[in-house]
């Protein structure tokens, strides 16, 4: 079952992460994980923070869905779920953030 936090009136990505989030749907972590489960094909791209060792991480789960993982430098893990079409500026925006290296 999905979770939510609500700020001003949705679900939020942490304050590090560089774009902005399309409606976003907040997993729990035991759904998460499994949608995910390190799945090397799924993967989009990783991204490293680079002052906090922060990382985000990008899966097609469907067609249709992207999953967004975001694991704290003490290793736990939120997990988002949104359109993939509602994201079409994620990959580049990571990409010229000078704080986020590209990891894969």
């Amino acid at each position: 079952m999905a979770t939510r936090d609500r700020c001003n009136g949705g679900t939020t990505l942490p304050g590090v992460v560089p774009f902005d989030s399309a409606p976003l749907s907040r997993l729990s972590w035991e759904l998460g994980s499994r949608v995910v489960d390190d799945d090397e094909s799924a993967r989009l791209g990783r991204w490293v923070h680079v002052d906090s060792s922060r990382t985000l991480t990008l899966f097609q789960v469907t067609g249709e869905t992207v999953v967004i993982r975001v694991r704290t430098p003490i290793g736990r893990e939120r997990f988002y779920g949104a359109a993939l079409m509602d994201l079409p500026d994620v990959r580049p925006a990571l990409d010229d953030a000078p704080s986020w290296n590209r990891a894969a």
